[in-house]
């Protein structure tokens, strides 16, 4: 099943539980765009999921770490070993002038464009890219016991600095998630 997520962890948590509930499927593999937050990435280098956080969960003020959800067994969702390993070997097949990086994905509701906030995701929660979907994505899947990964696109370097027109950057995004999915499906 092909879908488009959209924007967003609430649309994106939706569209996971339909896909899971509705259709049955057995893992889900997400495709974006991100902005980097390890310093050895670019734009247009890939990140595969180790796992993924919710950044912009806040209950500090009753005790709790930054992005830890209550009543969770664990906020930090990991990613299945055998997709990650695909979806690795077939970006490397694919990116062969780019960076392709295996870990963390920090998920929120919030577009990163300060140097406050690249830090803060880096140091607080080791960080290699952020986004928007893949932490809600992972969580619906976690519950559902559904194996999942994120991959995800370096579209700017989440400091403002943005070189590249997000329109121009998505088309050869979407090109090359696309080669990646398909290869990583004829290794599975």
């Amino acid at each position: 099943v092909l879908v488009r997520f959209g924007i967003g962890k609430v649309n994106s948590a939706l569209c996971a539980q339909i896909l899971i509930s509705e259709f049955d499927v057995d893992a889900i593999v997400n495709t974006g765009v991100a902005g980097a937050l390890h310093s050895e990435l670019d734009v247009l280098d890939m990140v595969i999921s180790t796992d993924a956080i919710q950044y912009d969960v806040d209950t500090t003020a009753f005790g709790d770490p930054k992005g830890t959800i209550p009543r969770m067994e664990s906020s930090v969702f990991v990613a299945d070993e055998k997709l990650i390993n695909a979806a690795y070997e077939s970006s490397i097949k694919e990116m062969k002038s780019n960076k392709v990086l295996k870990g963390r994905v920090a998920t929120g509701d919030i577009f990163i464009s300060s140097k406050e906030l690249k830090e803060e995701l880096v140091n607080d929660f080791n960080a290699y890219c952020g986004e928007m979907e893949g932490g809600a994505i992972a969580h619906v899947c976690t519950l559902n016991k559904v194996p999942f990964v994120i991959i995800r696109a370096m579209s700017d370097k989440a400091d403002g600095s943005a070189d590249v027109t997000y329109d121009e950057f998505v088309k050869v995004a979407a090109h090359n998630s696309k080669d990646i999915v398909l290869n990583m499906l004829k290794a599975l």
